[in-house]
């Protein structure tokens, strides 16, 4: 990998599935992307959190590693076994899930449960299928191969879902059974966990939520774009305590002073203060968003490839050490940015405005909301979106 010496190179390529992205290292591949909509959501979803990545012509290891994709996804032979992958920045227990993944041969699959009894672990089937949404390397280690228990499909986090996990088991031989017709499925848009599952499990869970989730009608969560933990956090404390129209006018100008994608930790703490406050940041929001630059620099603020495999309540300490960054703020990004499954805002007004109005009483404290909630774990961001929605749709 010696064309990528100094930090992380990149490049896009055709494929029978569509335009892919490959990011490497001087250790490796670091990432590959599955096709998105267009060549600016590939690179802009490939170098999520990468810092100055430059765009190259792959030549030694990283041509033959995208010789070999191409070969797999046009249906031919190829041993992607042979990839050497960069997983320093993978946590230990994923790196054993996709060593155990790259295992399985192709035309087979695996359940997450097996996968976990085999990692001498049996009881982090839930584990494996994180792990599994996090793979930074798909079709290099085979996520798509691994399937919930009793044959069902399970999530699928690239773009098009299902819809493309079962392609590329079709590419292999194998044909993936659907429980539904897919136009009847609801989706998240990353599919960061499998809705139906979640579904079930809160109506089955909580019969008075089932009739709220029956009211309201299909889940629709939309995750948005996210580029750097560093620029959502920004964006969050200029957002705080205004309404949408003037804080995007705020930070538009903040973001107009770094062009071409230069608005970094570095960039904002060599600005004078000057020249923010014109961009019409209050005294105490300049000071936010230089905290939020130095200690992104100093690295207490996670790059978001860490941010992806760190657990939620790890998040929620890195981040609330900001100043400004309180712990709302932070369960947002976990759900709109990063998806996370089970998070439950408490102290979100609409969210226990949305609970009176499921459950009857005036506004409940957060600890009546914590206590219910129990019954609607692991998917608590699923009930959370339902009562905010009460709120819009029934109030």
């Amino acid at each position: 990998m010696s064309d990528a010496s100094n930090g992380t190179a990149y490049a896009l390529f055709d494929t029978a599935l569509g335009r892919c992205g490959i990011a490497w290292t001087a250790r490796g591949i670091a990432r590959v992307l599955l096709p998105e909509a267009d060549d600016a959501r590939t690179r802009s979803r490939l170098l999520a959190g990468v810092d100055r990545a430059q765009r190259r012509t792959p030549t030694g290891a990283v041509r033959r590693a995208v010789a070999l994709v191409t070969a797999h996804l046009a249906g031919k032979r190829a041993d992607l076994g042979t990839i050497v992958l960069d997983m320093a920045a993978v946590p230990a227990f994923h790196r054993r899930v996709y060593e155990a993944a790259r295992a399985i041969p192709s035309g087979d699959a695996r359940a997450y449960g097996e996968i976990a009894s085999r990692l001498g672990s049996p009881g982090a089937a839930r584990a494996v299928g994180q792990a599994m949404r996090r793979n930074p390397f798909p079709i290099i280690v085979p996520c798509h191969r691994v399937l919930a228990a009793g044959g069902k499909p399970g999530g699928f986090s690239a773009n098009g879902g299902l819809d493309t996990k079962a392609r590329l088991l079709a590419i292999e031989g194998v044909e993936l059974p659907r429980t539904s017709p897919p136009t009847k499925r609801p989706a998240v848009a990353c599919g960061t966990f499998d809705v139906e599952t979640a579904r079930s499990h809160l109506v089955a869970a909580d019969k008075r939520l089932a009739r709220l989730m029956e009211r309201v009608g299909p889940f629709r969560l939309q995750l948005r774009d996210t580029q750097s933990t560093f620029g959502a956090l920004a964006e969050a404390i200029v957002y705080q305590q205004l309404t949408g129209k003037a804080a995007t006018t705020i930070f538009g100008r903040v973001k107009a002073l770094y062009p071409a994608r230069r608005f970094t930790p570095e960039a904002v703490l060599a600005t004078p203060d000057a020249r923010l406050r014109a961009c019409g940041l209050s005294g105490n929001k300049l000071l936010a968003l230089r905290d939020l630059a130095a200690k992104t620099r100093s690295g207490v603020v996670p790059t978001l490839r860490r941010l992806r495999g760190m657990p939620d309540d790890e998040i929620v300490e890195r981040l609330t050490a900001v100043r400004g960054i309180g712990r709302w703020t932070v369960e947002m990004l976990l759900i709109f940015r990063l998806g996370r499954p089970d998070v439950l805002p408490v102290d979100d007004y609409g969210v226990r405005k949305g609970f009176a109005i499921a459950f009857g009483g005036d506004l409940p404290p957060p600890r009546d909301v914590t206590a219910r909630g129990e019954r609607w774990r692991p998917y608590r961001t699923m009930a959370s979106w339902y009562l905010w929605r009460a709120v819009d749709s029934l109030g």
